[in-house]
């Protein structure tokens, strides 16, 4: 079935929503999401957004602890244009419904604003310790309330459509039209045209092992940009969370950055705290630095965790700032006022993605990409905590303006586009090899492509995904395609990505940290890795 509509949006988190809203009222669109609506990294976010509220805080003090997290390659324009631009987009979401947390002062009430790891100040404005769930929810309200809106579940895009795909013959300065996108309940594959497509995709924490994000996150968006010609940047900087909990019952659950920021402190099992030894900011260090002392340390003593300590914090407090939290370690029994919590580093976020403009638009017109999905200059080589849902925001609006100008050019015009041909394939019987190869790609990130690298363990690794990519590619053009082999034949991709950005950079400098070149070297390494399909 061929669907038209002027925008087409690929995901369904905080800046495809956002997006939605601000597009709607100049034509029709369009909601491609590969689950239900409301699952999405978004809704797992838990610390906040980073803005300047604070009476004690300034943009000048935002954008300086920006760029030194960003270890050198967060773009100053973009940095400066992204927090200055922060608290209407917060204002813009009170406006919504979005219900901030807020302390009564003596005068009035104000926002509570929290602290984490790399801010010199307290700015995370939060929804308790369910603030991705709290915006989550307000932006689909406000999505469904709109007629101009249509939400596709259960569909997943398999491959964007381009002029030189269209045309047969590539070329620079291509356009893209729309996507393919497979109906996961009925398994018919669907034309979606569109006037203008936004990737809003999130992240690819399922290329590793141990990851905090939901089963979603497999760098679909990154992986179709990068086949349709899109230039992809600093794949090597993998963002690990340091504190996941470590419990066998608990999948991927998140401990916020936010406990270390109310006073939290790292501890080896047996009480010691060791952050000192690593930095000045100890347990509220920024995240490269406590991934990898943890990571070093459980080396050292062989260890499987170590301890975050809220027990100095009352019951009371620790329900009020951290319900969530503090509810489902209880349902496991750990009682965080009197037991420290369990915790072990997972991936968490990733800082390279799709190269965009100050407007997000790619190399690819009329492709617009926002999110965990982009790499918009914001990061650089490390994420200031809480700076993702910032980035997601100001740039969710930015496309959207820039979008509706680029519906209003006249002469533009569809060409004939072909539904998809599945040639001669089959359905196979042998979904044992999509898993197999779902879980050595994964365990072989996780021990080759993690923490701390070397260059023999990236050689190792580009080696074997490589012989994995042709099995999986032989696979995918001999069989029917389904959900599964798609997320598989795209970590794949994300995953040689990765490895070949990390085999690029001859330094360590933020969150890509290798035995063989254990110093930064600006003189040649101060630049954004970037690579394009040839």
């Amino acid at each position: 079935m061929e669907i038209k509509t002027d925008f087409l949006i690929l995901g369904s988190g905080i800046a495809g929503l956002t997006y939605a809203l601000k597009v709607c009222k100049h034509g029709s669109v369009a909601i491609v999401t590969k689950k239900e609506k409301v699952e999405s990294s978004t809704n797992y976010a838990q610390g906040g957004i980073a803005s300047v509220l604070g009476l004690d805080d300034s943009f000048d003090l935002h954008i300086e602890d920006t760029l030194t997290v960003g270890e050198g390659l967060s773009h100053p324009e973009v940095v400066e244009s992204v927090v200055t631009d922060g608290p209407a987009r917060i204002s813009e979401l009170v406006a919504w419904g979005v219900n901030f947390s807020k302390s009564r002062s003596a005068q009035e009430d104000v926002y509570d604003l929290g602290r984490e790891g790399g801010h010199s100040r307290r700015r995370i404005i939060h929804a308790q310790d369910l603030t991705g769930r709290e915006v989550e929810s307000i932006l689909v309200e406000q999505v469904e309330s709109q007629q101009n809106i249509m939400i596709y579940e259960d569909f997943f895009a398999i491959n964007l459509i381009t002029e030189s795909q269209v045309k047969g013959k590539r070329r620079d300065g291509d356009i893209c039209y729309g996507a393919y996108v497979l109906d996961r309940n009925t398994r018919e594959i669907h034309t979606f045209i569109s006037k203008v497509t936004l990737l809003a995709t999130g992240g690819a924490g399922k290329v590793y092992f141990f990851t905090s994000n939901p089963d979603i996150s497999t760098g679909d968006g990154v992986a179709m940009a990068y086949r349709a010609g899109a230039p992809i940047a600093n794949m090597e900087f993998i963002q690990f969370h340091p504190t996941c909990l470590y419990h066998p019952e608990a999948k991927n659950f998140l401990i916020s950055e936010a406990l270390r920021g109310e006073g939290g402190v790292l501890r080896l099992t047996d009480g010691t705290p060791f952050m000192e030894s690593y930095h000045p900011l100890k347990s509220l260090a920024p995240r490269d630095v406590v991934a990898r002392a943890i990571d070093g340390e459980l080396k050292k003593s062989g260890a499987e965790h170590v301890l975050l300590d809220m027990t100095d914090k009352s019951t009371a407090f620790l329900k009020k700032r951290f319900p969530n939290i503090y509810d489902k370690c209880f349902s496991l029994g750990i009682d965080m006022a009197t037991t420290p919590i369990p915790v072990v580093p997972a991936a968490h976020y990733s800082c390279g993605g799709v190269v965009t403009d100050l407007y997000g638009e790619t190399a690819v017109q009329r492709l617009y990409a926002c999110g965990e999905v982009a790499c918009t200059g914001l990061h650089g080589a490390n994420r200031l905590a809480s700076n993702s849902l910032l980035e997601a925001l100001v740039f969710a609006h930015r496309s959207a303006l820039q979008s509706i100008e680029a519906l209003k050019e006249r002469g533009f015009a569809f060409p004939a586009i072909k539904p998809w041909d599945p040639g001669k394939a089959v359905d196979s019987d042998e979904s044992i090899v999509v898993a197999h190869n779902w879980d050595e790609i994964r365990r072989l990130m996780w021990h080759y492509v993690g923490i701390v690298r070397s260059e023999k363990r990236l050689a190792r690794a580009q080696r074997r995904i490589r012989l994995l990519q042709k099995e999986i590619t032989q696979y995918y053009w001999d069989s029917i395609v389904t959900g599964d082999l798609i997320e598989l034949r795209n970590i794949a991709l994300v995953s040689e990505l990765i490895v070949r950005c990390a085999l690029k950079r001859k330094e360590s400098r933020g969150l890509h940290y290798t035995l063989d070149h254990r110093e930064k070297d600006d003189n040649h390494f101060k630049k954004d890795t970037i690579i394009k399909k040839r």
